[in-house]
């Protein structure tokens, strides 16, 4: 990966975090953290790995993501000065819930 690459997946991780902080509405209780960003190598498309707490909320929150995509992607372009802009993808990263469950079960043993 570049290093031009490497500095926009920050830059589009720290104004995400502050459109989510300021814009985005979910229920009180439900936390969510961008884990991981990943631009394409064209600049077209940026994937969103989202991981929330708690994880039974993370259909909820992945689809109010979904829903209010076109503010949140107004509002990262506004704040973006490059060109192409990239457009926007959020997944779910279940890695903490998946490790939960690996420790549960060394635990029994």
């Amino acid at each position: 990966m570049s290093e031009r690459i490497v500095k926009i997946n920050k830059l589009i991780k720290e104004h995400l975090g502050e459109i989510f902080q300021r814009e985005l509405s979910i229920k009180p209780g439900v936390f969510l953290t961008i884990a991981k960003v990943d631009t394409s190598s064209d600049l077209r498309y940026t994937r969103v790995s989202i991981s929330v707490f708690p994880f039974k909320e993370s259909d909820y929150t992945i689809k109010t993501l979904k829903k209010e995509m076109y503010p949140i992607q107004g509002a990262l372009n506004k704040k973006l000065k490059m060109r192409p802009l990239p457009r926007l993808e959020f997944i779910l990263d279940s890695t903490e819930e998946e490790a939960d469950k690996i420790e549960k079960i060394l635990a029994q043993l």
